[in-house]
């Protein structure tokens, strides 16, 4: 059964970290990471890792992402002719371009080195679970630097 859930939404670099934390160790196919020039968008669909659900279960959820005000698109070391390749994200971040111009870069970060780059005209941007929980095989960890 799929319920309406709550759209978290992302107009500074603040509200961007709650929706980085809510994506890290998300998955997606690089079919999914869609640019929409036309409509100034950028969206992408994840299965993420639900962290809020603390020590109770290792459940996965899909999850939409959307960036709205994107001028250009940009991408590095990602295996873009390979639609079904799975990226894992790390995390989002957002570098204003400062004074009271409202436009900056978005970048999305993969593990293995790889990275989306949004130029937008401000920070709009939104993620809401449009589907329902699963069990997943795991839990996400990082090693920690020595």
């Amino acid at each position: 059964m799929i319920t309406k859930r709550p759209i978290l939404a992302a107009e500074d670099a603040e509200d961007l970290e709650v929706i980085s934390a809510r994506l890290q160790d998300a998955v997606a196919k690089m079919k999914d990471l869609v640019w929409l020039p036309k409509k100034r968008r950028f969206v992408g669909l994840f299965n993420r890792f639900k962290w809020e659900s603390g020590q109770r279960g290792n459940v996965r959820i899909r999850t939409g992402l959307h960036f709205d005000g994107v001028l250009s698109v940009k991408s590095k070391n990602l295996k873009r002719g390979a639609p079904d390749a799975v990226v894992s994200l790390l995390a989002i971040k957002y570098t204003p371009a400062g004074g009271e111009d409202p436009s900056g870069k978005v970048e999305l970060v993969f593990a293995g080195g790889g990275a989306i780059l949004l130029d937008v005209e401000c920070l709009d941007a939104g993620l809401a679970d449009v589907g329902g929980e699963w069990a997943a095989r795991g839990r996400p960890s990082h090693e920690e630097d020595s």
